[in-house]
């Protein structure tokens, strides 16, 4: 699998990472997470991010592969201690909060620990980030990012503490194309694109239940890109490639349930980056659709 340089750090990441969202809310048993990652690294994934939001997903990491914790590296997020949804940006609770997040993922250290959708508020408060940087000195994270869309993370680049961003980029999500990525990648910032297949909300026939996909499904209906009427390998394999082919991305986080699918994700990238001229015409279609309140989604 093609592996880049994360921004100005020294790691080469895969460009497919594994997102830890799934196995966590949707309580998939400690077997199925070891063969799901033992897959994924054995295919040549070098990513993994989570949270320590994501119910039990950082035990369930740990349990799986914290005995080949040599061959990735590990990313989670902060600032939601007792759920998402339930921020709590103090210092002490932001610190208390990762080092329980070692525990968890049985490690000494992470490779990186990023802010989960702080405020533009708190952001400049300026203790939070603080925080971050004590851990840091502590040597429980080697790097330090911000993760989220917006005004604050254009705000998370230009203050230049974080080494990188985590931001969603899409086919149905693109505003980050111009709001931020141009930026932090001229800071040489790391970018790693979360949401990259927008929750493949263009296979739900009618508006779905989960409101986290239903801004997707909504916008995807305006945009009717054609391919994605084509074979759903090749809808979704268009889309990746799409997201991997935005200057100054890194590596784009999938998250799954299904063992098999690492396999078969990587399968979809040997096509290798969108054509510029298919490049162009989901940027062009996006330019003709978007509406003015398509900022991207967290």
């Amino acid at each position: 699998m093609e592996r880049r340089k994360l921004g100005k750090t020294d790691m080469e990441a895969s460009v497919l990472g594994f997102g830890g969202s799934e196995i966590g809310f949707q309580g998939v048993s400690g077997r199925t997470v070891a063969r799901l990652l033992d897959g994924a690294l054995d295919a040549g994934l070098n990513v993994i991010d989570t949270a320590e939001c994501y119910e039990n997903s950082e035990e369930l990491i740990g349990k799986a592969v914290s005995g080949r914790r040599r061959e990735f590296h590990l990313f989670t997020k902060c600032g939601h201690g007792k759920s998402y949804g339930h921020a709590d940006w103090r210092p002490a609770a932001v610190l208390a909060s990762i080092e329980r997040s070692l525990r968890r993922l049985k490690t000494d250290a992470v490779d990186l620990v990023q802010l989960h959708s702080c405020s533009l508020e708190h952001l400049k408060k300026g203790d939070v980030i603080a925080a971050l940087e004590r851990a840091r000195e502590r040597g429980w994270t080697r790097y330090i990012g911000y993760s989220g869309d917006g005004e604050a993370a254009r705000y998370a680049i230009e203050c230049g503490h974080f080494d990188t961003l985590q931001t969603s980029v899409s086919i149905a999500d693109q505003d980050a194309l111009e709001r931020t990525l141009p930026l932090a990648a001229s800071r040489r910032m790391g970018v790693i694109a979360k949401r990259p297949l927008a929750n493949v909300a263009w296979t739900y026939e009618r508006k779905p239940s989960e409101p986290y996909y239903q801004a997707y499904w909504s916008r995807l209906r305006k945009l009717d890109y054609p391919f994605l009427k084509s074979a759903p390998d090749v809808a979704v394999s268009s889309a990746l490639r799409f997201t991997l082919s935005v200057p100054g991305v890194h590596t784009a986080i999938v998250g799954t349930t299904k063992p098999e699918r690492w396999q078969q994700n990587a399968e979809l990238l040997r096509a290798g980056a969108l054509s510029r001229a298919e490049f162009d015409r989901v940027r062009a279609r996006w330019r003709e659709v978007a509406g003015p309140s398509w900022d991207g989604q967290v």
